[in-house]
């Protein structure tokens, strides 16, 4: 990682001779780019001689050579310019003039073809509204320049009357939503996150995890000074910077002033800290390339899936070594040891042999004898079945070209053995399949699994909702996705809906349909982009698999979890509660998903003022979405 790190120094330079000096120190201090002012103290001095609107520039509204800092194109990609902190968008007598002066620089920039510039976030919520038309009007216009916005983590709070300053985790995040949401949660406003000494509570950080982060802004008040006397960051910021270092954003480094540091010590340091991250486990190497992808959930019922994807799925070394051992514990508490009583397991949804040779496997173990049958639909599977039986299997395995709905068994199952499971554990239709399959199974019958469960939390994730809106396409909000989380905030810990159990008893209903409403507390203000689905299964007593957070099965990458994206982002102020709906439907084609959302918060009535009264607190509608995918209308699984 640390070969493919961007890092930029930070330089003041006031003219463009400066800039030449300081460009050159930092590249042979190692950096790749520096962060400069476009512009200088002449164009503001300028601004206070001349009255608004034309605010020191001329009628053409060029620039001066004299007020200009960055000023030879061979240069512009090695700069990631900076606008002028200095001209106030908020001030409402020089607003206009500010603009023109901020447009100006955003102009001289794209002609040049600098990378990047950097636009400071305000730091009170009144002053972001101008600020965000501007932006809105700035990106009007194609450009192969990026816009960053830079904000800190945390800000400071000074009480003057009691000389204390205290850390606001959330003002910079609530200007930086503001923002974002009056520019329409545009792709190209992208965020330049201040690493400042203060850093927020683990809640609070991960917020930021789920924000368009670009740059990662090395802030001089966090550096320290070791034994040896180069800069290093503590513990915490350590920790911090590692993990935003996974998102591979850029750097920019303000260095300190302690003696006897070089420029060159700052970013060796970073690319320290970059390089020695954790190695990778295999779950993690898999995945590489898969983070923050949108995939359509697979239709195994409609679609015959392609070998190349059995090969993946074949290759997690957990769900089959848990699926082995489930097996061999219904064996061993179905068959008595010694017995010769042939137990009859049927793997239905065979795919290429994965399960039968775990099967097999488990029986050898548990010394049980067995007799498998193998029922797979895919005619091309079917022909990897055939050459399993005759290499491997033998005559200890029949192998069924059928849809396991239609097949007539010949004899009944002690053992009904399926992978149907999707990311949301239903979603692949397995209640459909194995409540189908059920009429082969023995009265007294095991089903692995014999449990599944689905769970919902909120999600916050600019960077999934912007992959969405990509497509263009409303459709593609009422879709679910499945996707391995990386830049998201995961608000709260997932609650489940709803749960299938195999086989059905006779007081069980079969009820294919689920609606579940679920109720959480966000301990902090966020924007919701959609909800986060998860499952876990009970494969046999305690034998399990999860893809749930909290039990998630170490190790396994079969399944990612699913994401239900809102068409538009809903924000949910601190302490508020999120009702999320789901509903699980079903006709004689196929199966889909309703999804919404509600966001209140509850505040004293006027009556629960008196203390003599016994009225409550008074529910508020914060905002809600509207109900997707009705009737299955975008998305649906095929039966």
């Amino acid at each position: 990682m640390s070969d493919e790190i961007r890092i930029g120094l930070e330089v003041a330079a006031a003219s463009a001779a400066e800039l030449g000096v300081r460009l050159d120190e930092a590249k042979s201090a190692g950096y790749e780019f520096v962060a400069s002012p476009l512009t200088n103290a002449a164009l503001r001095q300028a601004t206070q001689t001349v009255s608004a609107p034309t605010f020191g520039l001329p009628e053409n509204r060029a620039f001066a050579l004299d007020q200009v800092v960055l000023d030879r194109v061979d240069w512009a990609d090695s700069v990631v310019g900076r606008h002028a902190a200095w001209a106030d968008l908020s001030d409402a007598q020089t607003r206009i003039a500010a603009e023109m002066v901020l447009q100006r620089e955003a102009t001289w920039a794209m002609h040049l073809g600098v990378p990047a510039t950097i636009l400071m976030l305000p730091t009170e919520l009144s002053r972001v509204p101008n600020v965000a038309r501007y932006v809105n009007n700035l990106l009007r216009s194609p450009s192969y320049t990026q816009l960053w916005i830079q904000a800190p983590m945390t800000t400071t709070i000074r009480d003057e009357t009691e000389g204390v300053a205290s850390c606001d985790e959330d003002a910079s995040w609530e200007c930086w939503n503001l923002l974002r949401t009056l520019c329409g949660h545009n792709a190209r406003v992208l965020l330049a996150l201040e690493l400042t000494a203060d850093l927020p509570d683990e809640g609070h950080l991960q917020r930021w995890f789920a924000e368009p982060l670009v740059a990662l802004v090395f802030a001089k008040d966090i550096w320290l000074r070791n034994a040896k006397g180069f800069p290093v960051l503590g513990k915490c910021h350590q920790a911090t910077v590692r993990r935003m270092l996974k998102r591979q954003p850029q750097v920019i480094v303000r260095a300190g002033t302690h003696p006897g540091a070089k420029l060159e010590h700052y970013q060796q340091y970073v690319r320290h800290l970059a390089r020695t991250q954790p190695p990778p486990n295999a779950c993690e190497a898999f995945a590489v390339g898969y983070q923050d992808y949108l995939q359509a959930p697979l239709q195994p019922l409609m679609d015959n899936l392609e070998s190349a994807t059995y090969q993946v799925f074949e290759q997690d070394p957990v769900k089959y070594a848990q699926y082995e051992k489930a097996v061999y514990h219904a064996l061993l508490d179905r068959v008595p040891a010694g017995s010769d009583v042939v137990t009859t397991v049927m793997v239905v949804g065979a795919g290429r042999g994965p399960l039968v040779t775990r099967s097999l496997a488990a029986a050898d173990k548990a010394q049980r004898a067995v007799r498998v049958y193998a029922v797979e639909k895919n005619p091309n599977a079917y022909v990897t079945l055939q050459r399993m039986k005759q290499t491997q299997w033998q005559d200890r395995v029949t192998v069924i070209w059928s849809d396991m709905r239609e097949w007539d068994a010949p004899i009944k199952a002690d053992i009904l053995v399926s992978e149907l499971l999707g990311s949301f554990g239903d979603n692949e239709l397995s209640p459909e399949c194995l409540d189908g399959a059920q009429r082969f199974l023995k009265p007294d019958g095991i089903s692995i699994p014999s449990s599944y469960t689905a769970y919902v939390a909120p999600l916050s994730s600019s960077k999934l909702y912007t992959e969405v809106a990509a497509f263009g396409q409303e459709a593609r909000f009422e879709t679910p996705y499945v996707v391995l989380f990386n830049a998201v905030h995961e608000l709260t810990a997932p609650q489940p809906t709803w749960s299938f159990h195999h086989p059905l008893r006779d007081a069980d209903t079969g009820d294919l349909i689920g609606n579940a409403k679920n109720v959480f507390t966000l301990a902090q203000s966020a924007t919701i982009h959609g909800i986060a689905g998860y499952f876990d299964t009970v494969l046999y007593k305690d034998v399990t698999l999860s893809i749930h957070p909290a039990t998630f099965s170490e190790g396994m990458f079969s399944w990612f979890p699913i994401y239900f994206p809102f068409k538009t982002p809903i924000y949910a102020p601190a302490g508020s509660k999120i009702e999320t709906h789901f509903w699980r439907l079903t006709d004689c084609k196929k199966t889909w998903y309703e999804w919404s959302s509600i966001v209140t918060t509850s505040d004293a009535s006027p009556e629960s003022a008196d203390s003599s009264s016994n009225a409550g607190s008074r529910t508020r509608l914060v905002g809600a979405t509207p109900i997707h995918n009705v009737g299955g209308v975008s998305s649906w699984i095929g039966l």
